[in-house]
């Protein structure tokens, strides 16, 4: 899986979001996501809105995923 790839996921899991994603080993990534849907969820809760957009892959394709999340 490459940091493309997963930037187009989550684009298309969370439509209004900025993401950036950094990693070039194909199994360790980093990701910051800038969206509305944020606003007023713990934190918790957004990286697990994250997490849904990109479903069985994270432990398969993905190995890890750090995530840096904020409402814009």
């Amino acid at each position: 899986m490459t940091k493309e790839e997963i930037k187009a996921l989550i684009e298309a899991g969370l439509p209004d979001a900025r993401v950036t994603v950094y990693g070039d080993d194909g199994q360790h990534f980093e990701a910051e996501v800038v969206c509305s849907a944020f606003a007023g969820k713990p934190l918790l809760v957004q990286h697990r809105m994250v997490y849904a957009t990109l479903g069985e892959r994270l432990g398969r394709e993905i190995h890890a995923l750090r995530l840096r999340t904020r409402a814009q």
